[in-house]
């Protein structure tokens, strides 16, 4: 079929249509910018990208996929209702990509990409569909000729409910994205039970205070704080890596730093054993995960440490923030700066105590504008609620000639780094900015 795609440049649609080329479909899309994304789209997988939206790129596709975003106003969904097209979200759309697969789920609040990308290591000649670039395969999507499809499922708008899955793991379960179930508890966890029961094989955290209570359902799980064992941070050749012991199965090696990727791996390798895999082979294939885009991604080595992380929620700055910390140490560099960019005015509002508490540690703080992502501008005071951090209020950061420079809004720098560890948080597009693209 030809498939087009409004909004292509997002991770997950990009996601979607580059599966359905892997499948021999015929894609296009259409988004407001050029990105790295949508080139990647143009150049890897022969995709006409129509840039800003125009209602021509509608007319000779069979189905018409968009994502979240794209609002019935727009000009090609305008034109394909006009023309009789068959139109889905990507929500609705991922029932019929994913209805005859043998689908292996990864949801949770926290640590889903991470761990769809180890799974996605653990069993090599599986489909893969992440919302993150996996290091290894140097793309958010790996294909292969069978059914088998690692799928990073999302519970933002319960579209994890339409993925099919036949495995699923959660890693943790948190009230986020409540906006979108009209902030009921029990719409929210519901779905998550919803899910769970989806699932012929259900691997969880058995410490999350929700998955514990699903006991009723026949779960593995696993018990962090006392099936793993043992966790030491090592370098090789600079690079970080964790190395734990899991059960009674041994010594298991993780690239990055940080307690939480200890548990991401161990719930992949509970998966992947169910799946029947060897356990050597696992310990072995473990090794070829080498990190995800955006989580902590050390785009800078030498001299000054450049680190950026997708981290956007607190649990996840906390999170990351630990594992920067243990790394610096062992650089033996004594200090850490932090910049984050603010995404969405109702996450900053929601959690903004939390906010405040995750950047304990830093020796400075430097916030950037908030990211809307399509929301209304709110007044909201984070200089005074940073007060005690005393943080920079910059308007855009940029790295030029190995340092990171932090601009006002009239474009005079007001401080540069060029010694210790930078790490930039954020969902928006501080990735570019700190990487010296914009």
């Amino acid at each position: 079929m030809y498939i087009h795609f409004i909004g292509i440049g997002g991770i997950g649609l990009s996601a979607l249509a580059k599966f359905l080329a892997g499948e021999n479909h015929k894609i296009s899309g259409s988004d407001i910018a050029s990105t790295e994304i949508t080139n990647d789209l143009s150049i890897n997988y022969n995709a006409q990208i129509t840039i800003p939206h125009h209602e021509d790129a509608v007319k000779d596709a069979d189905i018409i996929i968009h994502s979240a975003v794209i609002r019935p106003t727009n000009v090609e969904y305008k034109k394909a209702k006009e023309l009789g097209k068959k139109i889905y979200s990507r929500k609705e759309a991922l029932k019929f990509i994913l209805k005859d697969k043998k689908v292996y789920a990864v949801a949770g609040a926290h640590g889903k990409s991470t761990t769809s990308a180890i799974l996605a290591s653990l069993l090599p000649q599986s489909n893969a569909l992440i919302g993150a670039i996996s290091k290894e395969f140097g793309s958010n999507v790996r294909s292969y000729p069978n059914e088998k499809v690692v799928f990073e499922a999302d519970e933002s708008d319960a579209s994890f409910l339409n993925s099919n899955p036949y495995l699923a793991i959660v890693t943790n379960v948190e009230q986020e994205h409540m906006e979108y179930y009209k902030y009921d508890e029990k719409l929210f966890y519901g779905a998550y039970r919803k899910f769970l029961e989806l699932a012929k094989i259900r691997v969880l955290n058995g410490e999350d205070e929700f998955l514990a209570k699903q006991n009723d359902l026949d779960n593995i799980y696993l018990y962090p704080s006392k099936d793993i064992k043992n966790v030491e941070y090592i370098l090789k050749e600079k690079l970080p890596y964790t190395k734990f012991e899991l059960k009674n199965l041994g010594e298991f090696v993780v690239y990055g730093f940080g307690y939480h990727l200890a548990i991401d791996a161990a719930l992949a390798i509970l998966a992947a054993l169910e799946l029947g895999q060897d356990i050597e082979t696992i310990r072995k294939n473990l090794l070829n995960y080498k990190g995800i885009k955006k989580r902590f991604d050390i785009i800078q080595n030498n001299g000054l440490v450049v680190i950026d992380d997708y981290g956007h929620h607190p649990t996840e700055i906390k999170a990351t923030l630990q594992g920067i910390f243990e790394y610096a140490k062992k650089l033996g560099i004594s200090r850490v700066y932090a910049i984050w960019q603010p995404h969405k005015y109702s996450r900053t509002i929601d959690n903004l105590n939390g906010f405040v508490e995750c950047f304990k540690g830093v020796d400075e703080l430097t916030i950037l504008p908030i990211w809307a992502a399509g929301e209304l501008p709110v007044k909201i005071d984070l200089k005074g609620a940073f007060s005690r951090y005393n943080p920079i209020m910059a308007e855009r950061i940029t790295r030029k000639n190995g340092k990171v420079f932090l601009f006002n809004k009239d474009g005079s720098v007001i401080k540069s780094y060029k010694e210790g560890v930078v790490v930039a948080f954020g969902a928006g597009d501080i990735t570019y900015q700190i990487r010296g693209l914009k």
